[in-house]
C-alpha cells in the first residue's frame, strides 16, 4: 500500500512532539493529513446549472418523463419513524413528513438494505447488484480506523480483533476503495436516457478523482466524500454536541471529521450552518434549477449518524427528553423530517409534484454504538449485524397519477430493488452484459427465491419466512420463522437441523458467484444483538463478530 501521505503525516507528529506524542494521537492522521493536503476554505455559494427557462411543449404533459428523488437517510432505526413504531424517546419525536411520503404512495413492508452497513448498501442502490458481486464487500475505512478500534474496543471479555496480518502491498489506499469504474449506476443509466443528474449529501464510494460523484454519472454533486463530516464545527455558537465516551467510533469521528464539502470535485469548503440544513437548501435550490427538464437527485443526508450535532433550536425544543445525547438524537431526527418537508413544498411550489417520484429509505438501522436503547423496536438488532433492527428498512415510494395513496405491500424487497425501479420509470435501460440482481417493483413483486447478505464469514439468507444467519465467531447458526416470530427471539436450528442444511447449501451456491473482496476487512468487532454499547456486561448476552 502506498505509504507517502501517511509519512508525512507522521514526520509532523515526530517533529511536533516526539514519538510518544505521535503514539498516543496517530489516529488523528487521516484529519490532520486531509488538513494539510486540502484545508477547509471559507464557505462560498454553489452556482447548480441552470435547466430551461420554460417547460418544453413537446411532449405533452401526459408524456413527459418523471422526476425523481432518492432520499437516504444513514443510520436511522426503524423505530426512528414515527409511521413504523412511535419515533424517538417513546414517541416525543414524531416524523410527520417522512410519514407523508409513505402515506402518500407506497410502503413496501418487508423491505431490506442490502447490508448491515453504509457504503456496501450505497454500492448496492447504485448498481443494481449485490455488493459483494465486484468486491465491495466491507464498508471503505482507513488503516489507521481500523488500528483505532483495537484501542478501547470490546465489552466484558469480547475484545475486538485487528488482522495486522492482512495488511499487504496490494491493499488499495483509502480514497482507492469504492464502486469500480467499469460498475454501471443508476446515474449513468438514466443520463443515457436524458436525464440531468444530482447528487447531494453524503457518497461514501470511493473518493479517488475516477471514483467521485461526477466520474460516476452525475453531472454535478455536492458531497461529502468520506463516510461521515461534522453538521457544525465544534465551537459552533449554535450546536449542541453530544460526545459518546465509551465509542472509539466516536472518538476518531470528532477527531478527523470536518465540517466540509466539495462541489464538482473542488477543494473542502464549509457548509452554510448545519449540515442537514445545508443539504435540504441546496436541494431546494437544485430543483428549481431543473424543474423545466427530467432530473435525478440523489439527496444523502448524513443524519442522524454520528457524530451527534444538534441546533441549539431543534435541541431547545425537546425539553422533555432528559437524557442528554437521546434529546440530541431526537433534535437531529426532527430537523431531518422539518427539512424533507421542505423539499416535498418545492415540488410543489415548482409546479412538478404531479411528475416526480420520491422514493424515501435508510441505508441500514439505528447504530448500537450510540447508547440510545429501542432503536430498531420491536425488532432485535443493530447496524453491523444481519437481525432484522439492521437489515429492515424503510422503503416509501410516492409518485401522484402511478402509485395510489396508502398502498401498502408486503412482498420481500430492498435495496436491489431501487435500480430497476428507477430506470423503469425513466425509460431507461438496465446492462445486459452483466448479472443484475435488481427487479421494477413498481411492476409487481420481485421474483425472486431468497435475499442474501455477506460480511466475511457472517452471512445470512431469508427465504419464504424462513431465514438463516450463520457466524463464526461465535460457531452458531441461527434460524428463525419470521411468520411467528418476526423479531428473532426463538432459534429453530436445533429442532430443525434438515432446514439449516438446505439454506446452508443455498448460501453457499450463492457464494459461488461472488467476488473477492477488492479490500480485506481488517477489523472484527462484537456487538451484542440486545443492548447498546454502554450498557454493562453481563454474562449470557447473545452477540455476533462484525467485519469492518
Amino acid at each position: 500500500m502506498k505509504k507517502r501521505w501517511v509519512a508525512l503525516g507522521v514526520l509532523a507528529l515526530l517533529a511536533a512532539g516526539g514519538y510518544w506524542g505521535f503514539q498516543a494521537n496517530k489516529y488523528r492522521l487521516p484529519g490532520l493529513v486531509q488538513d494539510w493536503r486540502n484545508p477547509v476554505q471559507p464557505n462560498r455559494p454553489v452556482a447548480w446549472a441552470q435547466g430551461p427557462a420554460e417547460m418544453p411543449a413537446d411532449p405533452p404533459e401526459s408524456k413527459r418523463p418523471p422526476n425523481i428523488i432518492l432520499i437516504v437517510a444513514d443510520d436511522m432505526g426503524w423505530n426512528d419513524i414515527s409511521l413504523n413504531g412511535g419515533g424517538v424517546a417513546g414517541g416525543i419525536v414524531k416524523t410527520p413528513n417522512i410519514d407523508a411520503i409513505a402515506q402518500g404512495g407506497m410502503n413496501f413492508t418487508t423491505a431490506y438494505a442490502a447490508n448491515a452497513t453504509c457504503s456496501p448498501s450505497r454500492a448496492a442502490m447504485m448498481t443494481g447488484r449485490y455488493p459483494t458481486r465486484f468486491g465491495f464487500e466491507y464498508t471503505a475505512v482507513p488503516v489507521e480506523f481500523a488500528e483505532n478500534l483495537t484501542h478501547g474496543g470490546g465489552i466484558g471479555p469480547l475484545k475486538t480483533i485487528f488482522h495486522k496480518e492482512l495488511i499487504t502491498d496490494d491493499i488499495p489506499d483509502y480514497p482507492d476503495m469504492g464502486v469500480p469504474p467499469g460498475e454501471v449506476t443508476i446515474a449513468e443509466a438514466v443520463k443515457a436516457a436524458g436525464y440531468h443528474t444530482l447528487h447531494i449529501g453524503k457518497w461514501h464510494l470511493g473518493e479517488a478523482p475516477k471514483l467521485q460523484p461526477n466520474a460516476q454519472g452525475f453531472d454535478e454533486s455536492l458531497a461529502v466524500l468520506a463516510g461521515g463530516a461534522k453538521y457544525l464545527t465544534d465551537d459552533d455558537p449554535d450546536t449542541v454536541n453530544a460526545k459518546l465516551p465509551w465509542d472509539p467510533i466516536d472518538r476518531f469521528i470528532w477527531a478527523n471529521l470536518r465540517h466540509a464539502v466539495t462541489f464538482n470535485g473542488s477543494k473542502r469548503f464549509h457548509p452554510k450552518g448545519h449540515m442537514t440544513d445545508y443539504f435540504a437548501d441546496e436541494a431546494i435550490k437544485a430543483i428549481d434549477a431543473n424543474r423545466n427538464r427530467p432530473f435525478f437527485l440523489y439527496l444523502a443526508f448524513n443524519a442522524p449518524h454520528t457524530p451527534l450535532q444538534a441546533t441549539k433550536e431543534d435541541y431547545a425544543k425537546l425539553p422533555q427528553i432528559e437524557d442528554r445525547k437521546t434529546r440530541v438524537y431526537g433534535a437531529m431526527i426532527a430537523q431531518l423530517d422539518r427539512r424533507i418537508g421542505d423539499v416535498m413544498a418545492e415540488l410543489k411550489r415548482a409546479g412538478i409534484d404531479d411528475n416526480t417520484l420520491v422514493i424515501f429509505t435508510s441505508d441500514n438501522g439505528g447504530a448500537w454504538y450510540n447508547g440510545i436503547a429501542g432503536l430498531n423496536a420491536p425488532y432485535r438488532g443493530w447496524k453491523a449485524t444481519f437481525f432484522e433492527g439492521g437489515i429492515r428498512t424503510p422503503l416509501f415510494m410516492r409518485w401522484p397519477g402511478h402509485i395510489a395513496p396508502g398502498s401498502t405491500r408486503a412482498d420481500m424487497t430492498g435495496h436491489l430493488d431501487i435500480f430497476a425501479t428507477i430506470a423503469a420509470a425513466a425509460g431507461a435501460k438496465l446492462p445486459t452484459d452483466r448479472v443484475m440482481d435488481s427487479q421494477n417493483i413498481l411492476a409487481g413483486p420481485a421474483k425472486r427465491q431468497a435475499l442474501y447478505w455477506r460480511s466475511g464469514d457472517y452471512r445470512a439468507v431469508r427465504v419464504g419466512d424462513w431465514k438463516l444467519q450463520v457466524t463464526k465467531r461465535p460457531e452458531k447458526a441461527r434460524l428463525y420463522d419470521l411468520a411467528t416470530d418476526p423479531t428473532e427471539q426463538h432459534d429453530l436450528s436445533a429442532q430443525q437441523p434438515q432446514r439449516v442444511a438446505q439454506l446452508r447449501a443455498m448460501i453457499e451456491a450463492q457464494n459461488k458467484g461472488m467476488a473477492k473482496p477488492i479490500w480485506p476487512g481488517l477489523i472484527e468487532g462484537p456487538i451484542r444483538i440486545d443492548v447498546p454499547l454502554n450498557t454493562p456486561w453481563k454474562d449470557g448476552q447473545d452477540y455476533i463478530y462484525w467485519t469492518n
